[in-house]
């Protein structure tokens, strides 16, 4: 190997692990947010809401803080509502003007964020709160490309960058046990700020200035060393757009039957350009949208009333509830170590001998619904135990909701990163986040019916989501089915061709 390839090769994995340690330590950190509230309920926040409710038969006064466990519904609310409707914005910023401008964008909302946080009162706590929720989400949207530099490892990088995102939901756990210690909240997030200096160093040093290709051109690399001869990095441009996509992609109310395989090829030899509309009303987004909706919407609405629900069911100890509190912050930072598991069973197939006639983007899209489908079980299973009143199954009820959750964000990127371009990523993403954003405002009346109609007992909503959530299993049953579909196509191409031949052959004789 010459040298230049090994130095090429170094940044690689400089970038693989500065972009893990970046996801990791900064992404995600709004996730973490009932860690946060019990330090905000700690610090005076919203407590004017919280009202004295007079003794019956000479007992003792009682305090209900119901109206302050709502406001902070409706802040965690507003946040992912902003920080997922606002995607597809992002999507369109972060391909049509690349890694440089997107991170600069994100890296400037959140040192805002965690400035107004150290620096305001708790009616900047929203405004501030989605800054961070949007600069986070943005990083990671620029550390997914990073992928591409390991082609036979790319799911399992882009899965192990979502974990690494829902680890980072911790930060908010150790900011917790520092304010126990006695560090404040000003203190922390005054550092979280002037860490903003790393995310600016990595932008300029080990990140390209538009996009990481798929596949990459030979002698590809990037940073400081790309200047205007360097030819390795003209190509950077010409590649942005990415393969062309292999299977074919059915729009809702359109024709149904699928291509056989070799016109697929036909289409990627010929770099036919598929159109982001053709995408977005194919069967695979309209379902793929349902599918992570639905998810994303139980674990919303489990996080912004994770808080409330543990005070129920421990009867308001406070040392209860900061117990289980800080359990569930500890099982968020398995996600990196289980994303992963996710990744390697959408990679599994990668080394091996394709098919006769099959394409590698539909060897992708086989190895893809075993995912979905485990995804969707893990999700099943999690809303079950979520919604049995008994305090110690919540441990249980964690371990499957860190599980799931590092499955679902993954396998997402994952599958619009197989299914769909590479050049329609950031706005296929985009508007997967906008669109399921739209849903998960339910997350804030559901909390309102809960509190309201049904008296603090959310048991009859909690069976309604199990139901619902059995519509998850439609998206990887109907890959199956079209990939099975697929591969008997190409059987009965093979077939085909092989009995032309052997007429052709006859004739001739």
């Amino acid at each position: 190997m010459q040298p230049y390839e090994v130095g090429t090769r170094l940044r690689y994995w400089l970038t693989l692990a500065s972009g893990m340690l970046e996801c990791l330590c900064f992404s995600g950190v709004v996730f973490g947010y009932a860690s946060l509230v019990f330090v905000l309920k700690e610090d005076g926040y919203f407590s004017q809401l919280c009202v004295t409710v007079p003794g019956i038969n000479s007992t003792l006064n009682s305090t209900d803080c119901s109206r302050q466990d709502e406001q902070f519904s409706l802040v965690f609310t507003i946040t992912s509502f902003v920080c997922n409707v606002l995607n597809l914005v992002n999507g369109y910023i972060f391909d049509q003007f690349g890694t440089m401008a997107t991170r600069l964008m994100a890296i400037s909302l959140y040192t805002t964020g965690t400035l107004l946080v150290a620096f305001s009162s708790a009616e900047l706590l929203c405004p501030a709160l989605s800054c961070i929720a949007v600069g986070g989400i943005l990083l990671l949207m620029t550390n997914v490309q990073v992928g591409n530099l390991f082609a036979t490892h790319r799911s399992t990088i882009i899965t192990l960058y979502n974990g690494a995102f829902d680890s980072s939901s911790a930060v908010f756990f150790v900011i917790k046990v520092l304010y126990e210690q006695g560090i404040s909240l000003r203190t922390s997030f005054v550092v979280l700020s002037f860490c903003s200096i790393i995310h600016l160093v990595r932008t300029f040093l080990l990140m390209p200035k538009s996009h990481i290709p798929y596949h990459l051109p030979e002698y590809y690399t990037y940073g400081l060393n790309c200047g205007k001869g360097n030819a390795n990095c003209a190509k950077q441009s010409e590649r942005t757009g990415g393969t062309a996509v292999t299977v074919s992609l059915e729009p809702t109310g359109g024709d149904k039957t699928s291509p056989a395989p070799e016109q697929g090829s036909e289409a990627q030899d010929s770099g036919e350009v598929v159109s982001f509309w053709s995408c977005v009303l194919s069967r695979f987004f309209m379902w793929h949208l349902l599918w992570f909706s639905i998810m994303q919407l139980r674990h919303f609405l489990f996080i912004g009333t994770l808080n409330s629900m543990l005070s129920r069911l421990a009867n308001r100890d406070s040392n209860l509830v900061s117990q289980y509190t800080n359990a569930f912050a500890v099982s968020q930072l398995c996600g990196v170590l289980c994303a992963p598991w996710n990744g390697l069973i959408m990679d599994r197939h990668k080394g091996k001998p394709l098919a006769a006639g099959e394409t590698e983007q539909e060897a992708d899209l086989h190895s893809s619904y075993l995912s979905l489908f485990l995804t969707s079980l893990q999700c099943l299973l999690f809303s079950m135990c979520a919604s049995i009143p008994l305090l110690p199954l919540q441990y249980l009820t964690f371990i499957l909701q860190v599980l799931n959750r590092a499955f679902l964000y993954g396998g997402n990127a994952a599958f619009i990163s197989i299914a769909f371009p590479a050049y329609h990523f950031g706005k296929l993403y985009g508007l997967m986040m906008s669109m399921s954003a739209v849903i998960s405002l339910l997350q804030y009346p559901f909390f309102t019916l809960i509190s309201g109609a049904l008296g603090g007992d959310p048991l009859v909503l909690d069976i309604a989501l199990t139901l619902v959530t059995l519509l998850v299993f439609i998206h990887p049953i109907d890959i199956f089915i079209y990939c099975r579909k697929l591969a008997r196509l190409r059987e009965n191409y093979t077939k085909t061709e092989a009995t032309n031949d052997s007429i052709l052959a006859e004739a001739k004789l």
